[in-house]
């Protein structure tokens, strides 16, 4: 029985940094989607239901936070980790959390390598062992 590759959403409207994350992730075995703004990204997310999603805090039409409240609100996406990553260095209170699956706080720059092993750490909390059957051991 073959297992699907976990799906990952990659949200930033920095095209170089989407480039370079996606790069890393699908070279581990796992299925990516993109978007550039948080509006988009939540749109794409009710359709195609990621695993995990990789967020910037800052972006146009919805920021990271506001859109990852939406996703929290979302039958669909309710219970989807979420990775936010900032260049500022944002730091939330307990009660933003709390609004939101947000499981992990990384500033940039980060390196891809401790990327990978917060997405694969959460992606293991998540769906149980499935998950590191979903990626590659390249």
């Amino acid at each position: 029985m073959s297992i699907r590759p976990k799906t990952i959403m990659i949200v930033d409207d920095e095209a170089h940094i989407v480039h370079i994350i996606r790069y890393k992730l699908e070279r581990e075995g796992y299925n990516v989607v993109t978007a550039s703004d948080g509006q988009e990204a939540y749109d794409l997310a009710q359709l195609e239901d990621p695993d995990l999603i990789v967020t910037d805090f800052q972006m146009p039409v919805l920021s990271g936070y506001e859109m990852c409240v939406k996703l929290h609100d979302s039958d669909v996406t309710a219970d989807t980790p979420i990775v936010m990553v900032t260049a500022r260095g944002h730091k939330l209170s307990a009660k933003e959390l709390a609004e939101t699956n947000i499981r992990q706080m990384m500033c940039k720059p980060f390196s891809a390598r401790e990327l990978l092993v917060v997405v694969g750490e959460l992606l293991n909390e998540a769906g149980g062992d499935e998950a590191i059957e979903g990626a590659n051991a390249a």
